[in-house]
């Protein structure tokens, strides 16, 4: 890859970056494409983030992803935030037209995209989602919005109520919330067609660790984990030794990708490089 004064600059800022998928992926994808550009990863810590804006018109970066844990506060910096990331309530994706700082949410739809591209439908389906942190907004939102019926279950059930209200306001209806414990569980399990795990529980280096019991899996219940490293989790395992249908976290990591490349080049993202390179790289990590 040639990098030049003309080439197009693209990142990530987070706190970590070190593990991201992403700069592999998309450097992948615009040298497939022959496009000049770069994606490099930026390590930003919560004291700097007021900084981001200005460095991105200072430096003229043509963009942005944006992960843990700025994605809420990054929205204060921009001069217009898409309207689905605003009923969302956190941006993932930036765009810099000339100065002008536009914020989108990619995860949502990408998380959709995921399970549409393995067969799923979710409306009129209920579902389950574990977790109510910064993951599970776009999740929550994006399942309510195409016609589910969610459950949010979390340890801390203050947090899952909170997320629950603040997305009552803009989403069809209000999501339900209980607390992430084996009885409820079970019991909400019970009449689920989905269940999303978007806790780390079940992240490297703790491989073996499973948000859920395997014993409450079962064949008709689909199951789908946004953890993607490792490539399948301890749950997707157990579910799929259940017979479940399972989506890996790392297709919404795609999908997502491919949103925000579309954003900054406006050509079509190579989904399958995308894909392979991500494939390739989780396999060499766990293998």
């Amino acid at each position: 890859m040639d990098i030049s004064g003309s080439t197009r600059v693209c990142g990530i800022i987070g706190d970590p970056v070190t593990h991201s998928m992403s700069p592999a992926m998309h450097n992948a994808s615009f040298e497939a494409l022959g496009l000049d550009y770069v994606y490099v990863p930026l390590p930003v810590r919560v004291s700097s983030v007021a900084h981001c804006a200005l460095a991105v018109r200072t430096f003229n970066l043509r963009g942005l992803n944006v992960t843990v844990p700025h994605k809420v506060a990054i929205m204060a910096q921009l001069d217009c935030i898409d309207p689905l990331a605003q009923r969302i309530g956190a941006v993932n994706t930036i765009v810099n037209d000339d100065g002008v700082l536009t914020g989108y949410n990619t995860d949502g739809p990408g998380f959709i995209r995921s399970l549409s591209e393995a067969g799923l439908d979710v409306r009129s389906k209920n579902v389950v989602v574990l977790g109510a942190g910064g993951a599970a907004r776009a999740v929550v939102y994006s399942l309510v919005a195409g016609g589910a019926s969610v459950t949010i279950l979390n340890r801390n059930v203050q947090r899952a109520e909170a997320l629950a209200h603040e997305l009552s306001a803009v989403a069809p209806s209000m999501p339900g919330y209980a607390p992430l414990e084996h009885g409820c569980l079970r019991e909400r399990l019970t009449h689920a067609h989905l269940l999303v795990n978007t806790t780390s529980v079940g992240m490297t280096p703790n491989d073996e660790s499973s948000p859920c019991p395997s014993e409450l899996l079962r064949e008709d219940l689909d199951v789908c984990d946004i953890v993607y490293h490792p490539l399948k989790t301890r749950l997707l395992r157990d579910a799929d030794a259940a017979g479940a249908r399972v989506v890996s976290g790392s297709e919404m990591l795609v999908y997502q990708g491919a949103m925000a490349f579309e954003l900054w080049t406006g050509i079509p993202a190579p989904v399958a490089v995308m894909r392979t390179t991500v494939l390739e790289r989780l396999s060499r990590a766990t293998g």
